[in-house]
């Protein structure tokens, strides 16, 4: 069969193709449904999870690309749980402030923070929060996050030694405790103790700070962690410290410097294993996309599902087709029309019907993807390559479902078609 001839024929199809949803509004409706929504959860999940890695990567980054957490524990979603005889983690010792200040003076290291996370009641004169998140961290904080304070200050470091009552509040927390009143000076109680409003802060969140609360969206303060250790009694098992090597370093090199430090202060032998984990940015990602890896694929199954009904129906609406056209296609193999000829002309049919739901699918999922990037931190957009899966896919779903009634089409022996009333 020729190029122009293929043309023609594929044209042909998709003309005989619009007929039938006209003729067969429900059935092709259906059709059109089940591809339409396999589409648009692909789509989807693709611009979803492809904002949500911009965001995180964002934010992964405002910490600085070669910063990495010193952790008692590691992360990930295989880490171990369980007894101490199971996680061998768990047996681990807890991250102290001498272990930041030791790591604080090497060479290779511009700046030490020492990071713990919780919440609590909040309350300025009638104005009370029964929960708010906050940050308790050291006084270099500023150097591995991404915003200002103004008005106000951060707390010094001489504050966080003798473990001074300041706090910082960010936009949202200033808005619903003090309103438009100037917040600074002004006594706050956390957990019933009393803290002064030091700084505003106005942060910079993505998706990564969005998840745990620490979005410009939410109300939260900073403390310093001596402040929160003795006031707030917090886990100290669980402070967490990022490190941020000096410019012109190399990452390795200061991660060995480290390890070597906390080795040597923990007295470990040569062989014995870490008790401790250093965390990259790398690795961060790697559990991101390790996490939303299998997210992805669940929402692939659920397309699968959508495209199956689409499938089912393509069968049924090409079956009944080829019963209603019977004496057509006799008429067309008496002219001379080939087996390849008839297959190729059902086939183009099944595909232009998996390829409307497609279309349709895919401007679905690209405008829930424009509403969330307008709506939300998240910039949600989809990439090329859903758009050429999600096409792909439809069109394939079309040749595979179409197969046995073009087949079936392709095999009708002219002279019975003929007699066919």
């Amino acid at each position: 069969m020729r190029f122009v001839d293929s043309v023609y024929m594929a044209s042909e199809g998709v003309v005989i193709a619009l007929d039938a949803l006209r003729a067969n509004k429900v059935r092709a409706a259906l059709t059109i449904m089940g591809i339409a929504v396999g589409v648009f959860v692909v789509v989807a999940m693709a611009a979803a999870t492809h904002g949500i890695k911009q965001s995180f990567r964002a934010d992964v980054d405002a910490f600085g690309a070669t910063s990495f957490q010193v952790r008692r524990r590691s992360i990930g979603l295989n880490s171990c749980d369980g007894s101490d005889d199971s996680c061998p983690e768990r047996k681990n010792p807890a991250i102290t402030q001498e272990e930041a200040q030791m790591i604080r003076r090497l060479p290779s290291v511009q700046a030490v923070t020492e990071i713990w996370n919780a919440s609590a009641s909040m309350r300025y004169k009638d104005r009370y929060l029964g929960s708010v998140g906050y940050d308790a961290y050291s006084a270099d904080w500023i150097q591995t996050d991404v915003g200002d304070i103004d008005p106000g200050r951060n707390f010094s470091q001489k504050e966080n030694e003798n473990g001074e009552p300041v706090l910082i509040i960010n936009d949202s927390l200033k808005a619903q405790l003090f309103g438009d009143s100037d917040p600074i000076g002004k006594p706050i109680l956390v957990k019933d103790k009393q803290f002064t409003v030091i700084g505003v802060y106005h942060t910079k969140g993505g998706f990564l700070k969005t998840m745990d609360g620490r979005g410009p969206d939410k109300p939260r303060a900073i403390i310093p962690i001596v402040t929160a250790k003795r006031q707030l009694d917090i886990w100290r098992r669980g402070i967490v410290l990022m490190v941020k090597p000096r410019d012109g370093t190399v990452q390795d090199d200061v991660m060995d410097d480290v390890t070597a430090s906390l080795r040597g202060r923990r007295g470990l032998h040569p062989g014995a294993p870490n008790n401790f984990f250093l965390i990259t940015q790398e690795r961060m990602m790697a559990v991101f996309d390790q996490l939303f890896g299998a997210i992805f694929m669940v929402g692939l199954a659920l397309s699968a599902v959508g495209l199956m009904v689409g499938g089912v129906g393509v069968v049924a609406i090409m079956m009944i087709s080829v019963t209603e056209r019977t004496r057509e296609i006799g008429v067309r193999k008496a002219l001379g029309a080939t087996k390849a000829t008839i297959l190729w002309q059902f086939l183009v049919e099944a595909a232009t019907l998996t390829s409307i739901g497609a279309a349709i699918g895919l401007a679905i999922g690209s405008a829930i993807a424009w509403i969330v990037k307008a709506t939300t931190p998240v910039p949600a957009s989809v990439p090329i390559e859903a758009v050429f899966l999600a096409l792909g896919g439809a069109v394939f779903t079309g040749v595979l479902f179409g197969m046995l009634p073009a087949v079936r089409a392709a095999r009708l022996d002219p002279v019975e078609a003929l007699r066919y009333e």
